[in-house]
């Protein structure tokens, strides 16, 4: 099973102000902003050679990122994996004893399906898997909002 790196995620209470970080200080640019109302969150994606960066900023305070962010602060939220079959991801992490966060798969960033996987049953870290993006879904030059 081929597996890559997606992305990492990262919580902040700002995408205006973290993106300055990321994009004067390490030289990323932001490809794509986008809010997942499904999800509560609007995120910024941030290419570079082997993944991307994922700024998440809560849409309300009530919603899990928000949540994550009372409790934690910003950082890490989740690593996020490109794997060939959600599905089978599904199965083979409840075959084990896995449990998923939410409802699994779902519709993630730029229309790819998702799941997350508990951090209880992962060893600390709440994991992310993704399917490929949908044909047509990548940012187009101009579609960029934010």
């Amino acid at each position: 099973m081929t597996v890559r790196l997606a992305h990492v995620g990262i919580a902040v209470r700002s995408i205006v102000d973290a993106r300055i970080f990321y994009e004067e200080v390490l030289g990323l640019e932001v490809e794509k902003v986008e809010e997942i109302e499904s999800e509560g969150v609007k995120v910024a994606l941030l290419p570079f050679p082997g993944g991307e960066i994922e700024l998440l900023e809560p849409l309300a305070e009530d919603t899990p990122v928000g949540r994550f962010l009372e409790r934690h602060g910003e950082g890490l939220h989740h690593l996020s994996f490109e794997v060939p079959d959600v599905h089978r991801s599904i199965v083979a992490g409840i075959e084990h004893g896995v449990e998923t966060v939410g409802e699994a798969p779902r519709k993630g960033a730029e229309g790819r399906e998702i799941a997350f996987f508990h951090p209880l049953f992962t060893h600390g870290v709440l994991v992310e898997v993704c399917g490929k993006a949908m044909e047509g879904a990548r940012h187009r030059p101009g579609d960029e909002t934010g």
